[in-house]
């Protein structure tokens, strides 16, 4: 399956005042994190707190963060909220499509058919498996980069230049998460924004990415869910546009529109314009 939320908004696991909250963002898609955001003694707390938000009724998409397979806590996450049906799994420093089957596994031993959405840029080993092999997997329906943990990886200073723009190695990972999620076939999404106030800067990003071919985009504070969700929609003007596409290639292969030919690269995105305005 290829997921289409829009925004994914992280949530602590072990703060219940932050998931009731999270009903009235608006976000597609809400992540429970029982990884970076909870300290290590709260763990069990955590995944009950979590159990009990996704008992609870709610309109939007339900996913669960667990820990690395690499901290050894992973399959008791899985075991410990698969009861609450979560729409999907989120597996952090994912370096191996070995990874995605393994986790794949223990969430099948629990009980529950939840797809994984997959970070897939937290290592350097991660990164440069990325464009070595074919990704692919039945349970995976997304793959999300991020450049933090990346950074510490690296031992960078930095993650971006004086201008806002990605350093090289950074912009290397994006490119290369991006890529493998469209060979794929899952949905492809972009980091955090971890600029807070920048709502402008956000607003730019969400949508370069959204024109780019990014199908959503992770968020880490409420505020982020409005500009995120309006990034990742076609104007009007596209849209209509796209009707008019789809329209004058009808009957043919090829067609001319406004003094411009078309053929079927055109038809395809004019038909992707169409379906994402039918997401909201």
């Amino acid at each position: 399956m290829k997921f289409r939320h829009r925004s994914y908004l992280f949530v602590p696991g072990d703060s219940a005042r932050k998931q009731e909250k999270a009903n009235s963002t608006g976000a597609d898609a809400v992540i429970l994190d029982l990884e970076d955001s909870v300290a290590a003694a709260s763990k069990d707390a955590a995944r009950q707190l979590t159990l009990d938000w996704l008992q609870t009724p709610t309109v939007m998409a339900r996913f669960v963060r667990v820990n690395a397979l690499s901290t050894g806590r992973t399959a008791e996450d899985i075991a410990a909220t698969a009861p609450g049906q979560p729409d999907g799994y989120v597996l952090p420093k994912c370096e191996s499509l070995a990874d995605i089957a393994e986790t794949a596994a223990l969430i099948a031993k629990a009980g529950s058919q939840a797809p994984i959405l997959i970070i897939a840029t937290e290592t350097v080993r991660a990164v440069r498996q990325l464009m070595r092999s074919d990704w692919s997997h039945p349970a995976l329906g997304g793959m999300a980069w991020g450049a933090e943990d990346l950074a510490a990886d690296l031992g960078a200073l930095s993650n971006r230049c004086d201008d806002g723009t990605w350093r090289a190695s950074f912009a290397m990972a994006r490119a290369c998460a991006f890529l493998a999620a469209k060979d794929a076939g899952v949905a492809a999404i972009d980091g955090p924004y971890t600029a807070l106030k920048d709502t402008q800067g956000l607003n730019h990003e969400a949508r370069a990415a959204f024109a780019e071919g990014f199908d959503g985009k992770l968020a880490i504070h409420p505020a982020q869910v409005p500009i995120i969700n309006a990034a990742f929609m076609p104007s009007l003007d596209q849209i209509d546009y796209a009707k008019r596409v789809v329209d004058a290639m009808a009957q043919s292969g090829v067609a001319a529109l406004d003094g411009q030919m078309l053929d079927q690269p055109h038809l395809l995105q004019a038909k992707r314009i169409l379906d994402l305005g039918s997401r909201e």
